[in-house]
């Protein structure tokens, strides 16, 4: 639990200057109904340990009757039948303590308890890391989504300078309509592309708003820095993420809890066949507590062992270990199935790391060649070397490669907290290694 509730304990007051990751995590620890459907899931799956043992425990039980009677009693005699009518009341009291010590089927239900609480206990886990992997997501497509509107804003205004300049050259005699029609196109195109990013941003808004509980803006979210530093992945190689995947991804760990929780249902259905002893203590009371008992009492202490022996039951019992066994092992399946398909999304996020640094300097430098084209081209224009469809052209280049440098920083930082929760190791503090990559927090 160390996972959810460090930033709920320390009351700290949520909405600053701007709503950063930590700030939004605490919300959503608050606020997230998913998180709170997994606590209500663990706290019933933790019961399973107490319904389990409970069974291997002392069994304390009492019963109490109290009756009344109207009963007509014949009697067979040498001169004839003699029938007495008989009106009184009756009633039996037993306390009865009753302790197994031999019970293999009780024994199974424990351990199989022991497994379902371990097994809500790390699906809770990894709901907790889950969540801290959707609060990051929507934060980061909501900044990429205003990222976006505002390259479409510049990239609109530039294409309206453009297109008010070709406008006034085609009205001097020094311009074509071809010119007008095509940067007019491309205008166009760039309030197409900044309508489609607001409707990302909403999105990204609202999704947002359902994790954390509170309506976001985007002047809450901090944006990402000018500088942007790729840090070098530790451990460097893909075997020991592997490793830690192996040994600490909650869903791995569920399914293992939940396979010996199977291999538990196995063992209780062969108890079945198994004979179970108890000891009993008792202590009754009754009166009249039937026609063979009538105006009589008794008070009787009893001490003894109780053995049952299972002979004979239709075969029922050995179906039951037969399906019980097919069960567990289609969920051994399930379990090879879910750790590929883990440790290849595990390789996919390690591999975006690892080659972020290259990509993230690639697209920087494709910025700065892209923004030195433009001028360039425009300049050439001047000179009558090139024509207006190379601007655009250019312009595009440029717009496209501050786009591809956008989403490669955050498809970077996603990865990295995608690396983390899939070899089990994404913790609260991870949020404050995220946070120095944005505005607001050093």
């Amino acid at each position: 639990m160390r996972l959810l509730w460090p930033l709920v304990l320390l009351g700290v007051s949520l909405r600053a200057v701007a709503l950063d990751l930590s700030d939004a995590y605490a919300l959503a620890l608050r606020n997230d109904p998913t998180l709170h459907a997994a606590l209500a899931e663990r706290d019933a799956g933790i019961e399973h340990l107490n319904i389990g043992r409970a069974g291997l425990l002392p069994n304390l039980s009492y019963r109490y009757n109290r009756a009344r009677n109207d009963s007509e009693v014949t009697q067979r005699g040498q001169f004839g039948d003699v029938t007495s009518q008989r009106d009184y009341r009756s009633y039996s009291s037993t306390l009865t303590l009753q302790q197994p010590l031999f019970d293999y089927g009780l024994w199974s239900d424990y351990r199989r308890g022991v497994a379902q609480a371990a097994l809500a206990d790390a699906r809770l886990r990894g709901r907790g890391q889950e969540m801290m992997v959707r609060v990051f997501a929507a934060y980061s497509e909501a900044l990429f989504a205003a990222e976006q509107i505002a390259l479409a804003q510049a990239q609109r205004r530039s294409y309206a300078e453009q297109l008010h300049l070709n406008q006034r050259l085609l009205q001097g005699g020094e311009g074509t309509r071809t010119d007008v029609l095509e940067t007019r196109a491309r205008y166009e195109l760039a309030q197409a592309q900044e309508i489609e990013a607001a409707d990302n941003l909403d999105a990204a808004l609202r999704s947002l708003q359902a994790i954390t509980g509170e309506a976001v803006i985007t002047e809450d979210l901090a944006p990402l820095r000018a500088a942007f530093a790729v840090q070098p992945l530790s451990p460097a190689r893909f075997e020991p993420w592997r490793d830690l995947a192996v040994a600490h991804n909650a869903e791995l760990a569920s399914q293992r809890h939940a396979l010996e929780a199977a291999e538990q249902g196995i063992e209780r259905q062969r108890a079945g066949h198994l004979p179970s002893l108890s000891a009993y203590v008792s202590k009754g009371i009754s009166s009249s507590s039937s026609e063979s008992t009538y105006n009589q009492r008794y008070d009787t202490d009893s001490v003894g062992l109780q053995l049952s022996m299972p002979l004979y039951a239709g075969g029922g019992v050995s179906a039951r270990v037969r399906q019980a066994r097919a069960e567990r092992d289609g969920l051994q399946f399930q379990v090879d199935a879910q750790v590929s398909d883990t440790l290849n999304q595990l390789r996919r996020q390690f591999n975006l790391c690892a080659s972020s640094t290259a990509k993230i300097r690639a697209y920087g430098l494709a910025v700065k060649a892209a923004s030195a084209l433009v001028e360039a081209t425009r300049r050439s224009v001047q000179g009558g070397e090139r024509v207006n469809l190379d601007v655009l052209d250019a312009e595009q280049q440029l717009y496209g490669a501050r786009r591809d440098l956008a989403q490669a920083r955050h498809e970077y930082l996603r990865a990295w907290v995608q690396l983390r929760y899939l070899a089990g190791v994404l913790e609260a503090k991870d949020l404050d290694v995220l946070n120095r990559y944005f505005v607001g927090r050093e």
